[in-house]
């Protein structure tokens, strides 16, 4: 047999709290996918919008300025914790981590609680026409989304302040804030189309 070429990489770090982690990695991709998602749907929203002369439906309630843009406050600043607790757990610092998903978990809650406000607004659901198919579509899935993605922050919360802050924790704080500052992102379009969508290219009777 011939020899082959190795390389010793004993003294590696067996998990890198980094963007050079392949679950990193994995994180991003699945973000592409979301995204991808999201932009179909966007894309559905105005080719429904193109099949009709009314748009939004007569007596449809579109969702509220107000409390969709006040909204964006928490959303935007919950983008921050996730950015504490990742630096933290590239420093190996538990409280930080503590403090960060914390702060995380609560604005994002905060931003639920309006998320709810705007929802109990309309006055159609998903089966009242393609208006509303597609409004429902589009909320329910970022909705989704976000409650999946702060059930397992909520577990890395207490798993760390249970004081198991490892490298594997450390490794998954990390990745989690990749997730979420896609989530706080991709609702900025999502929002811009429900929102200001049928005031810029709606017509009404």
């Amino acid at each position: 047999m011939t020899p082959s070429n190795t390389l010793d990489v004993a003294a590696l770090p067996p998990y890198s709290i980094s963007s050079k982690a392949p679950l990193w990695w994995g994180q991003i991709l699945l973000c592409v996918i979301e995204g991808s998602m999201f932009c179909m749907l966007i894309a559905i929203y105005f080719y429904l919008r193109l099949g009709v002369d009314v748009w939004p439906p007569p007596g449809a309630r579109t969702p509220g300025v107000a409390t969709s843009s006040i909204a964006l406050v928490p959303l935007l600043a919950s983008a921050l914790g996730s950015y504490w607790a990742s630096e933290a757990a590239k420093k190996d610092d538990r409280r930080g981590m503590i403090l960060g998903l914390a702060l995380n978990l609560a604005l994002a809650c905060l931003f639920l609680l309006f998320r709810y406000l705007t929802w109990s607004g309309l006055n159609f659901n998903w089966a009242s026409n393609a208006y509303g198919t597609i409004v429902w579509s589009i909320l329910f899935l970022h909705t989704f989304d976000l409650v999946a993605d702060l059930l397992f922050t909520l577990v890395l919360l207490v798993i760390v302040a249970a004081g198991r802050s490892g490298p594997k924790p450390r490794l998954g704080v990390h990745v989690d804030s990749v997730v979420w500052y896609f989530l706080v992102g991709i609702w900025l379009p999502l929002y811009a189309v429900l929102v200001w969508g049928p005031r810029v290219v709606g017509v009404s009777q």
